[in-house]
């Protein structure tokens, strides 16, 4: 969209209908991920890896292991964690339970007289970790000058399992690309290496001009920044199932119109 797109009431109405639609799809969200929790589950993969009271067999166990070992050795001994040791067996895994953080990011917002940096969140884009080991919490970690390697570690650890998890059960990936909510990956500037899981809508949010944003955080009083919905996102869905289907009857010369 272009600039004259964005006036004042229109960016209201956008902003309403994009908290709207993050509240729906947080809430299906929720129930999609309640239902598949025991399969991303650390023990679900790493099986005998993780430290507990029962043993619980993996097939892919010794592979998964492997994986997270030379994961924790290129990112752990790496800045800003700077973490030194090996990860041995039996791991321990504090939490298990899943927890959704909107992903935010830094913004340098400009125009012609003035620049300010803005904390720009995009509501239909989730970190997903374990409960208790949030990007923030290991951001204030970080700051922390008296903080322990070993407080480091944990959260280092839950999240390099949560990547490992991820990428070892695709059977459960492909149910959420399914329902509209892919899975990837990625990094974040502040944090090095360590790869974190985002889960995100079929429906996108963008980032008005910065003239818009800079005019928005001053009404508000808050260098913070929620992007928008694309509502003509919602009109292009696409049912992954149908589309392979018709794609199958086209090739053995059925027309479905």
């Amino acid at each position: 969209m272009m600039e004259e797109d964005y006036d004042v009431q229109r960016l209201l109405v956008l902003r309403k209908l994009t908290r709207a639609i993050a509240d729906l799809l947080r809430g299906q969200m929720k129930e999609y991920l309640s239902t598949l929790a025991p399969l991303l589950r650390p023990r679900a993969v790493l099986g005998d890896y993780v430290q507990s009271s029962t043993r619980e067999t993996s097939k892919i166990a010794d592979s998964a292991f492997k994986e997270l070992q030379g994961l924790y050795e290129t990112v752990a001994r790496a800045a800003p964690f700077n973490l030194s040791g090996e990860l041995k067996p039996p791991i321990e895994i504090i939490s298990t339970a899943l927890e959704m953080t909107p992903m935010e990011y830094s913004h340098e917002a400009k125009t012609g007289s003035e620049s300010k940096t803005v904390t720009v969140i995009s509501p239909l884009k989730w970190i997903l970790t374990y409960s208790g080991f949030a990007p923030s919490r290991l951001k204030e970690i970080l700051r922390d000058r008296g903080r322990s390697g070993e407080e480091v570690q944990r959260y280092v650890l839950h999240a390099l399992v949560m990547h490992t998890v991820m990428r070892k059960q695709s059977g459960v990936t492909d149910i959420l690309d399914a329902l509209h909510f892919p899975i990837s990956s990625g990094t974040e500037a502040e944090f090095g290496q360590l790869p974190f899981t985002y889960i995100s809508s079929s429906i996108s949010t963008v980032r008005p001009p910065d003239s818009v944003i800079i005019e928005s955080t001053e009404i508000s009083g808050m260098d913070v920044f929620e992007e928008v919905v694309r509502p003509e996102d919602i009109a292009q869905l696409r049912d992954p199932l149908k589309q392979r289907l018709i794609e199958l009857a086209h090739s053995y010369g059925e027309g479905l119109g």
